[in-house]
């Protein structure tokens, strides 16, 4: 049995996105080690604008994820992989250092690659990265709010007012 064909429309999109890849994470080796870096951390050093232009370039890959009717869960995992590089990368310093490590648009390739020649299911690893990143921020946005709630309870019994209004 032949391996699987790409479609030949789809392996010039290949091409020109591991180009892409390859300028943004791994155009530059640090001298005397194998760590890589490129573009997307040397036009991260710019505060916001920097950021908010290498996860553009980043949505190439996502975008031909897309056109190739990739599923959507991996999709997902990847537009979650740019949003962390994204996040992260706008803290100063941090986030610059975080670029050279945190190579998303190598991951993204990847996953595309993976799901390019056929048609595959999502696996249960991608299931598990989405579900555990959507369930992360559900409790960095529901923690908050019961943190806050228990605080204004603490300060309106410790100040002895009663919180239902006497009418």
């Amino acid at each position: 049995m032949s391996p699987p064909v790409v479609a030949a429309d789809h392996v010039r999109a290949l091409n020109a996105l591991r180009s892409l890849k390859r300028a943004l994470d791994e155009a530059f080796r640090v001298p005397g080690t194998n760590i890589t870096f490129g573009w997307d951390a040397i036009i991260g050093l710019v505060p916001w604008a920097g950021d908010v232009l290498t996860s553009l370039l980043s949505c190439a890959i996502i975008v031909q994820a897309h056109r190739m009717r990739i599923p959507r869960v991996v999709v997902v995992r990847m537009l979650i992989n740019v949003a962390l590089d994204f996040v992260i990368g706008v803290v100063p310093v941090v986030g610059d250092v975080a670029d050279v490590f945190w190579k998303s648009n190598s991951k993204n390739f990847e996953l595309l690659e993976h799901h390019a020649a056929e048609a595959r299911p999502a696996s249960r690893g991608d299931w598990i990265f989405v579900i555990g990143i959507l369930g992360a921020v559900l409790a960095m946005a529901i923690v908050p709010l019961i943190v806050l709630y228990l605080i204004v309870q603490v300060i309106v019994g410790h100040a002895g007012l009663s919180p239902y209004p006497r009418w």
